[in-house]
């Protein structure tokens, strides 16, 4: 499901799948184990860095959400934009931000699990 996923989503933006892997940090043989079965448990790691790419959701590669956009239509609310000018102001990267986010994603899992 993951790889049938993230296939669609590659398609619908136009990228081949070199480019996916260019812009993700993932190897192209890697990508390609993924969308064809071969890999079938992809670390949180490598889908976030896949679902940021794609526009779309770890949830929804996973299959746990049925709109791949759904992360992407919420607004941004004032607090929100606040907090993250700071962060970015006292030299926060976005690299930061995913890996933060990546921890809160296993640590959500691990606990319900």
């Amino acid at each position: 499901m993951i790889g049938e996923r993230m296939k669609i989503q590659r398609k619908i933006k136009g990228y081949s799948i070199t480019k996916l892997a260019s812009l993700a940090g993932v190897s192209k043989s890697y990508l390609s184990y993924i969308e064809r079965g071969i890999q079938k448990n992809p670390s949180l790691q490598i889908l976030s860095k896949v679902a940021v790419r794609l526009d779309t959701s770890i949830e929804y590669l996973m299959g746990e959400q049925s709109d791949p956009s759904v992360n992407f239509k919420r607004k941004i609310d004032k607090e929100w934009e606040d907090i993250l000018k700071q962060s970015i102001d006292e030299g926060m990267s976005k690299e930061d931000f995913l890996q933060v986010r990546d921890y809160i994603m296993y640590k959500n899992w691990k606990e319900g699990s």
